[in-house]
């Protein structure tokens, strides 16, 4: 019989891993707050509920959380009918979303605090197509033998898994690092075609020799789909973890310029209008 696992959020990244996770054998208990989802997750094979208790009640020994933040994420465990609705005991909640460190921090000793549950955070890097490829990038932190069981789970879904210690939270300061260098190399190659389009350089001919040469990135390799990104999606995103990684540069006291001017710069340099203040 196979494995249950639990899976809440199944948006643009929660959908693809879900079905990764069925392609890799395992039962997928599937809860999303908008009924939209359900017709689409259903006909894909997931298993989906009506309520988060019985997510808790279904899922075996894990339950993913790929909700968009904190409060969200306090929200499907505590809330009235949330996930301890169910009193689940010896169980892990596998917490994929972005964060930053002290809140991923908090939220870890609340579940400890106050229910019987686990808490392992494993934030992920690839975008939607790594999810759909099941290629993604897993930064995990907490326990390491939880971690390693749960290492099935993360195969399914992603090629690379990392582990950054016990201190829950250290796989989000992973993350934000990876993403201010990022944005820092997206602001590097923009300006690098522009000036390349000044002396009316193909702009093929230019990604071409960078992909053979010193100044070769992920960015460059996939710069048709990294130039598409929009100020409403991709680059929002981004731009909130460029943010996030500013903020704790100041927090504690670690000088970074580039990524500061990287967060002024994102939209400029991608030729994107910025989208309003809220």
């Amino acid at each position: 019989m196979s494995k249950k696992i639990g899976f809440v959020g199944l948006g643009t990244m929660g959908f693809p891993m879900a079905v990764n996770l069925l392609k890799a054998g395992f039962e997928v208990i599937g809860y999303d707050a908008f009924p939209a989802v359900y017709p689409k997750a259903e006909a894909a094979g997931i298993t989906m509920v009506k309520t988060l208790k019985e997510v808790a009640e279904q899922s075996d020994e894990a339950i993913i959380s790929m909700v968009r933040d904190y409060a969200q994420n306090v929200d499907i465990i505590f809330s009235e009918g949330g996930l301890l609705s169910a009193q689940p005991k010896n169980k892990t909640i596998i917490v994929m979303s972005t964060l930053d460190p002290e809140t991923m921090n908090q939220l870890s000793k609340k579940v400890e605090e106050e229910s019987d549950l686990n808490l392992i955070d494993a934030a992920v890097s690839g975008g939607a197509s790594g999810a759909q490829a099941g290629t993604l990038s897993i930064m995990t932190s907490g326990s390491e033998e939880i971690v390693k069981s749960l290492q099935p789970y993360f195969d399914a879904v992603g090629s690379n898994t990392f582990y950054y210690g016990t201190e829950v939270g250290n796989s989000q300061a992973a993350k934000l690092i990876n993403n201010l260098i990022l944005g820092i190399n997206m602001n590097a190659v923009a300006e690098g075609l522009k000036l390349g389009a000044h002396y009316n350089l193909p702009e093929e001919e230019v990604l071409n020799l960078l992909k053979v040469s010193t100044g070769d990135s992920w960015v460059v390799r996939n710069w048709s789909d990294v130039s598409e990104w929009t100020s409403e999606t991709a680059l929002a995103v981004l731009l909130k973890d460029l943010i996030a990684s500013y903020n704790q540069g100041i927090k504690h006291n670690v000088s970074m310029p580039f990524n500061a001017l990287s967060s002024t710069q994102l939209f400029n340099s991608m030729e994107k209008e910025k989208p309003e203040a809220k």
